[in-house]
């Protein structure tokens, strides 16, 4: 292993070297610590009930725990940026399959376990072209190993919750690791975090605001047509602007109609994938996909912006810029780069 992939793996010490890094842990450090008194003054001078108060206190306390996870990683190197994003994709893979009882088939949980540990082996190795073939063996793997127990009935839609649960928590989440290749991953990442955490923000305050039709009553029935509006010009504002004078500065992406489009897809795919959620609890009845995260469910409920924007951000970059790491050195496990 080269210095420079060392340091990329495990070097902290050029953490803050971006400033997009620098504004994003001050600015949630300030927004965690002053909260607090918000929540104070809405007692104080509004009135909230007793359990709206617990509740957000709930939620605040759980931003802590979810701040610290998301941002520490992410300092500390690439390595742990993989290591907490395969973590991630297998609670999500096992919070979806215990909601819609696909646990109980076991190779395809095995198979779904060892397709995730391909994807984060294919990142650690740098070897692209395994990691874009890695729906296709993992898909492949779940659709066969059943097939032994002929059990032909009911084979359709275990195999296909097996490749939905796999391609969506497994194989798009795996995209927040692949970014890890390029040296600037840390504003990247972060980039992509924040921008999603705040349309929902964004959609969330503004469809209370504005109220009105509502956008899919069936599938959320709190979301409006204004909050989805509003969401969308807010993260478009965003990202414009801290697009063009923090992150991309003097490259090709510096441009207002490119950053432009990467709003509308942050915003627009970002509010896809909570829907997306959203359709799968409601078709088998329940509210939270799971209960480790006080105040907002599971961790699907919290990270579902993230399930189709991801690999979207990811190819659009690579797209402008050109392919993210390029010079990186390849297939560092497997001998096959410099």
């Amino acid at each position: 292993m080269s210095e420079t992939t060392f340091k990329r793996f495990f070097g902290y010490e050029d953490a803050f070297a971006h400033p997009l890094t620098c504004g994003v842990v001050i600015g949630l450090s300030v927004l965690l610590l002053i909260t607090p008194l918000i929540f104070l003054a809405l007692r104080r001078f509004v009135g909230v009930s007793d359990s709206t108060y617990a509740e957000i206190w709930s939620r605040w306390r759980t931003w802590i725990w979810i701040s610290v996870g998301l941002v520490v990683p992410i300092l500390l190197g690439a390595a742990w940026v993989i290591a907490g994003v395969f973590a991630l994709s297998l609670c999500c893979f096992r919070e979806f399959a215990r909601a819609t009882g696909i646990f109980r088939e076991k190779l395809i949980g095995l198979s779904a376990v060892l397709g995730l540990c391909l994807i984060s082996f294919s990142i650690i190795d740098n070897y692209p072209r395994l990691f874009f073939a890695t729906p296709i063996l993992g898909i492949g793997m779940i659709a066969m190993v059943t097939i032994p127990q002929d059990r032909p009935k009911g084979f359709i839609q275990r195999v296909a919750l097996g490749m939905m649960g796999y391609l969506f928590f497994g194989f798009s989440l795996g995209y927040l690791a692949l970014l890890t290749i390029d040296p600037l991953y840390r504003p990247l990442i972060l980039l992509l975090l924040v921008g999603v955490e705040l349309n929902d923000v964004f959609a969330y305050c503004t469809g209370r605001l504005f109220g009105g039709r509502k956008l899919v009553p069936n599938t959320s029935p709190g979301k409006t047509v204004a909050g989805a509006i509003g969401a969308m010009v807010l993260t478009c504002t965003l990202t414009l602007v801290v697009g063009h004078y923090v992150m991309f500065q003097g490259t090709r992406m510096d441009q207002w109609h490119t950053l432009l489009i990467m709003g509308i897809g942050i915003s627009g795919f970002g509010q896809f994938g909570d829907l997306l959620l959203s359709s799968i609890k409601r078709d088998i009845g329940i509210k939270d996909l799971g209960h480790v995260l006080p105040g907002h469910g599971g961790l699907l409920d919290r990270f579902d912006s993230l399930v189709i924007i991801t690999p979207m951000y990811y190819h659009f970059l690579s797209v402008v810029l050109g392919p993210l790491g390029n010079g990186q050195a390849e297939r560092i496990l497997t001998g096959g780069g410099p």
